[in-house]
């Protein structure tokens, strides 16, 4: 006969399990979300993927003919992030089934309150100090042709 604790205890395993498994459905339809954007002339589509990536690219035989290179490419830019905003969107919405009340999917999505997502830079370049007072000289010889062990 199972105590009080080991009943606890089975019911927090069974609750864990189906958080695990809800988690596992959501992220598979967050991977599956896809948006597409079409031209108003049908010549150009795009479909990207949850986080705004470039999926698909299709593109008329004679859209060469019937847009100039820079036309084309502000196209394809611009229905890209058309394509992006709808998919947030439908992200945002799967997320919204799953997360706690009062909790904005939009921001959890790395957008801002106010619709905007800003850059970040991970890799912020060092400053470099070009007044070469201090370079040094390693024209002697490479470390590349050294083995691991005989380096200068």
């Amino acid at each position: 006969m199972p105590t009080d604790h080991q009943a606890q205890v089975a019911e927090l395993l069974a609750d864990y399990q189906r958080s695990r498994d809800r988690l596992a459905e959501t992220h598979r339809d967050l991977a599956a979300v896809t948006a597409t954007a079409r031209s108003g002339d049908g010549r150009v589509q795009v479909a990207v993927g949850p986080r705004g990536a470039l999926r698909e690219l299709v593109l008329a035989d004679d859209v060469y003919e019937k847009l100039r290179p820079a036309q084309l490419a502000a196209t394809i830019a611009e229905l890209s992030a058309q394509a992006a905003q709808d998919a947030a969107r439908r992200a945002a919405d799967l997320l919204a089934e799953v997360l706690p009340a009062g909790t904005d999917p939009d921001l959890l999505l790395g957008g801002h309150a106010d619709g905007e997502s800003a850059s970040v830079l991970r890799n912020d370049a060092a400053p470099v100090d070009d007044d070469g007072a201090e370079d040094e000289d390693f024209s002697a010889g490479s470390w590349l042709q050294q083995g691991p062990t005989k380096r200068m």
